[in-house]
């Protein structure tokens, strides 16, 4: 996949280096971040997003996950997401969970909600409603 982002200083530019099995985001020519990863013939396991102290909170992590996930789509590659972070967004971007085999969708507590029951899903829709971030917002 070509890099993402422009040469611009400031601007996040991800690139994949496979000698390392990571994906690096640099700003400004320094190594802000990184994801990695281990390939296995056709399926991507993500194992680990890393943004160095300098660069958190300024939304890297994200760009990160989504170019990451974005290459996998255009490779044809089963994504495995055994990192937390990325697990996380792809709850938050449903629309990248195809990308996760069926199979494997339950060992990383993926799941669509149109594939559940729907007493499973409003447990699960009370049990948000229940949570103390619910109540504050």
């Amino acid at each position: 996949m070509e890099p993402s982002g422009t040469a611009a200083a400031g601007e996040p530019v991800v690139t994949d280096n496979p000698a390392a099995s990571r994906y690096e985001l640099h700003v400004g020519g320094a190594l802000a971040g990184f994801v990695n990863y281990h390939l296995s013939g056709q399926r991507i396991s993500l194992i680990h997003t890393e943004i160095e102290p300098g660069f958190e909170g300024a939304g890297l992590a994200a760009h990160l996950a989504r170019y990451s996930l974005d290459d996998a789509r255009k490779r044809h590659l089963a994504v495995l997401p055994s990192c937390p972070y990325i697990r996380s967004w792809i709850r938050k971007h449903p629309e990248y969970l195809d990308l996760v085999p069926e199979d494997s969708r339950a060992v990383f507590g993926l799941y669509d909600k149109n594939d559940l029951s729907p007493q499973i899903h409003q447990r699960r829709c009370r049990k948000r409603a229940a949570t103390p971030e619910a109540e504050a917002t």
